[in-house]
């Protein structure tokens, strides 16, 4: 089973905190996504008899794309892929592209899931972070797009400075009153070379505080407990049969092929990418040539990777895995190295429910803010 990652590079401007390939510049659009429909083509072989599960849209803004433009790119997949009779199909959407047409018009397509850039339903916040929407388009944005999608996931970005506990409860309960049945919550983070990193550095935005954002994630997990929300990944929480089954399929290893300007693919073994130059990308397809750089994984390389995934689910990281796939000199490497956070009361062993005998390592709730620290110290470097 596998998934198709189609990235969108174009944006109609560029939030502070984004690191992401993208162009404001909407020029060369046309002459791309015939490259992406390109380029689904000539790399069929790559995914011969997998079974598509997955289809996502992603960027940069992927609602800038006409529906025609969409279906071109999904007709090309069913063309050239086999798809399963009930595939999720995902895209990403700002709510000031999601007029009440738009919807009319995706709900023609054979998209059946929305992932809404909301981040906040403040005003300051979203005229701090330089979106392109405003507060009353994202709340008239959910209020229609409810009606004509049940499987809705929204962002949310916590830890922006000098938001209040109330002001961040507030967007949590705000979130909840639509209905919206998953939600994709991620701390600010602070990315080099993007603009949020040179305010900051100027001094003329305030520096990210750590404790502030631990006591949003805190919130967080304890609100989306109560409304009945599974926290199944350490940013995304889901009510059950709405998991993302294509972010899923990456956080248990399986392949996905990325198509379009900076994507990356994956088959278990290696790991590519695809240049991020939009001219670069579309001359390359042209002449029937893959823009992209293949790596091939060691053992330790796909140990580490399975440690970082593993430990931000809920599944945890399988020890009779470890053992399996990568060795006993690893497995016991993993329980000599989580020892001093089992001692912590950071990570926690325990048996799995439904398999006898197989022993999970996952994070407790008071590990889960640190585990991206906790599994790079779990690493084994070459």
């Amino acid at each position: 089973m596998s998934g198709i990652y189609i990235h969108i590079p174009f944006c109609k401007q560029a939030c502070y905190y984004c690191d992401f390939h993208f162009s404001t510049s909407l020029k060369k659009k046309d002459e791309l996504v015939k490259a992406l429909a390109k380029e689904l083509i000539l790399r069929k072989g790559e995914l011969q008899n997998q079974t598509i599960e997955t289809i996502y849209f992603g960027g940069g803004t992927p609602s800038l794309l006409t529906i025609d433009e969409l279906r071109l790119l999904i007709d090309s997949i069913y063309l050239n892929y086999f798809v399963s009779d009930n595939p999720e199909i995902t895209i990403e959407a700002n709510p000031d592209d999601l007029s009440k047409q738009k919807l009319n018009d995706l709900t023609t397509s054979r998209i059946n899931r929305l992932s809404i850039g909301i981040q906040s339903f403040f005003e300051d916040d979203l005229q701090s972070m330089n979106r392109a929407h405003s507060s009353q388009e994202a709340k008239q944005c959910l209020e229609e797009a409810t009606k004509h999608f049940s499987n809705i996931t929204i962002d949310l970005i916590y830890g922006i400075p000098n938001m209040s506990i109330e002001k961040w409860n507030e967007n949590l309960q705000t979130t909840f009153s639509f209905g919206v049945n998953h939600i994709s919550s991620y701390a600010l983070t602070v990315e080099p070379k993007t603009a949020l990193a040179s305010f900051i550095k100027k001094g003329t935005y305030p520096p990210i505080d750590d404790d502030l954002a631990l006591q949003h994630f805190d919130l967080l997990m304890a609100e989306t407990e109560q409304q009945g929300f599974v926290h199944y990944e350490i940013s995304n929480f889901g009510k059950k049969g709405y998991f993302s089954k294509h972010n899923t399929s990456y956080w248990q290893g399986k392949s996905y092929l990325g198509i379009g300007p900076s994507a990356h693919s994956f088959n278990g073994k290696q790991r590519s990418w695809n240049v991020s130059n939009n001219t670069m990308y579309i001359k390359s397809i042209q002449d029937n040539t893959l823009p992209s750089k293949v790596e091939t994984l060691s053992k330790q390389d796909r140990y580490n990777e399975y440690l970082m995934t593993g430990l931000r689910t809920i599944w945890g990281v399988s020890l009779n895995k470890i053992g399996t796939d990568f060795g006993i000199d690893f497995k016991e490497h993993l329980i000599a190295s989580a020892k001093k956070f089992i001692n912590q009361e950071l990570l926690i062993i325990e048996d799995c429910k439904t398999e006898q005998g197989i022993s999970i390592l996952k994070p407790t709730k008071k590990g889960k803010f640190l585990i991206d620290g906790i599994a790079s110290d779990l690493f084994i470097l070459n």
